[in-house]
């Protein structure tokens, strides 16, 4: 059964979304330099005077927030996971005041989710680092931990009275996966460049994790009735076959993707197996001792994750690959794939989250899971049965793991409307809720338009999940 103030909602991010880039005092961020390539994004050195980057405007909430919020308010959402845009508040991150005008944006429209009841979930870094900064390093710097705490320090007093619910950091684990040095470190140099190192990652997560466990200390000093999570991209892989080697590569995988970075934001600690790993793979860090103080103060109240499939997972040379979220695997049998070849498993979920509370014994909130898939606009509808299907199979299983006694505290899909990809820059392989009439270029009017699954997903939260169609 569902608690009554479970929340139902949809998230997004600032930098696949909100448009603006150079708008109301906003500064460059490390998206806002990945222009459009042929089949991913390409870093240029700064902005590029007759390249298209998405990001500057992407669905351009920044123009129509209000009536995007009416819009989400008519679905029937109690919670949106949105981001800040760091860049907004100070133009290169590092500077002593902020940027009024950035400060009055978000404070409208929290004002607008609040007038509708709406509770906002607010992840204070989603892949949008400044540019500036990363000239000079990003995470990799040391310093960019008191660039970030000021940041912190900016938006959680400033919006004390609007916003319970922080996330430290978008999908942590990311940083480990090679592209992640770009979007989620902030470093800028290209991703086959000898800087991109797995010593140069680690070192950068480090320093993540002491500027999350500083935040969850400020924070609390600022409002005690904060709740702080961390955030986890879900790569589960399950063992190809039961041969004890893909066994144990299954759990070694599992470790090192899934569970590292939640161990160290709960726990307060480095796990064991994380020193085995690092030994092995000749990586040396620096890590002050105060640090280790640091990371067990500043420990998370709740966990947060993205769930979209599962791979498998072994040493067969000769398996069948399967394309996926942030890392490929091999396929997997008995699932389905979506079109772009992702395995759909809502009972994967059930199993995942099953393991983290098992592990943590802390709330967790699913804050992504949703289908990409090419929408057809037909007589003014988009009838996207596939993505209700997808949903509901999640729903489901969710519901399932509430049954185990697993504390789920919220369901948010990804994603409230269509935006753009953040490998690609494209918006053919949409999400939303909501249909957005803008192609890949750019081209289009914006239009909003909700699909099938707006209308179903509005069914849903107002029978508390009981209706599913």
């Amino acid at each position: 059964m569902l608690n009554k103030d479970f929340l139902w909602g949809a998230s997004s991010s600032a930098n696949q979304m909100e448009g603006g880039w150079n708008e109301g005092g906003k500064g460059i961020s490390v998206i806002d330099i990945l222009a459009q390539g042929t089949n991913k994004r390409e870093e240029t050195n700064g902005v590029i005077e007759g390249r298209y980057y998405s990001s500057h405007k992407a669905v351009d909430f920044y123009h129509n927030y209000k009536e995007d919020i009416a819009l989400f308010a008519k679905m029937g959402i109690n919670a949106y996971r949105m981001s800040i845009a760091w860049t907004r508040i100070f133009p290169h991150g590092d500077e002593e005041e902020p940027n009024e005008e950035g400060l009055k944006f978000y404070d409208s429209v929290f004002d607008e989710l609040l007038k509708y009841g709406i509770e906002p979930i607010v992840t204070i870094s989603h892949y949008e680092p400044p540019y500036y900064l990363s000239l000079k390093g990003g995470w990799a710097n040391r310093k960019t931990i008191d660039d970030y705490l000021h940041f912190c320090e900016i938006i959680m007093t400033r919006y004390q009275k609007k916003v319970k619910y922080w996330i430290t950091f978008n999908e942590i684990n990311c940083l480990l996966v090679p592209f992640g040095i770009m979007t989620a470190g902030g470093i800028f140099s290209p991703i086959d460049s000898q800087k991109n190192t797995e010593t140069i990652r680690f070192q950068a997560l480090h320093h993540q994790f002491v500027a999350s466990s500083k935040a969850v200390q400020l924070a609390k000093k600022i409002n005690s009735d904060f709740q702080i999570g961390c955030m986890i991209a879900a790569m589960c892989n399950y063992p190809l076959t039961c041969h004890p080697d893909d066994v144990l590569l299954s759990l070694k995988d599992d470790q090192i993707k899934n569970m590292f970075c939640s161990d160290v934001m709960i726990r307060g600690k480095y796990p064991s197996y994380i020193q085995r790993y690092m030994k092995d793979k000749g990586i040396h860090i620096k890590i002050l001792d105060k640090d280790l103080d640091i990371l067990k103060k500043g420990t998370v109240d709740f966990y947060s994750c993205s769930y979209y499939m599962t791979n498998c997972i072994g040493y067969d040379q000769n398996a069948q690959k399967s394309n996926g979220n942030l890392i490929s695997g091999l396929r997997n049998p008995y699932l389905q794939e979506s079109e772009w070849g992702w395995q759909i498993d809502p009972v994967g979920m059930r199993y995942f989250l099953n393991k983290v509370y098992d592990r943590y014994q802390i709330p967790i909130m699913i804050v992504e899971n949703g289908l990409g898939a090419i929408d057809k606009v037909e007589n003014g509808c988009i009838h996207d049965e596939y993505r209700i299907n997808y949903l509901r199979e999640h729903i489901i299983s969710m519901k399932e793991t509430i049954e185990d006694g697993v504390e789920i505290i919220g369901y948010l899909p990804w994603s409230i409307m269509d935006l753009m990809a953040l490998s690609t820059g494209n918006i053919d392989k949409r999400y939303g809720f909501i249909y957005v009439d803008v192609d890949n270029q750019g081209n289009g009017t914006y239009q909003r338009i909700p699909k099938d699954s707006f209308y179903w997903y509005q069914k849903v939260i107002s029978s508390q999940g009981e209706n599913l169609g």
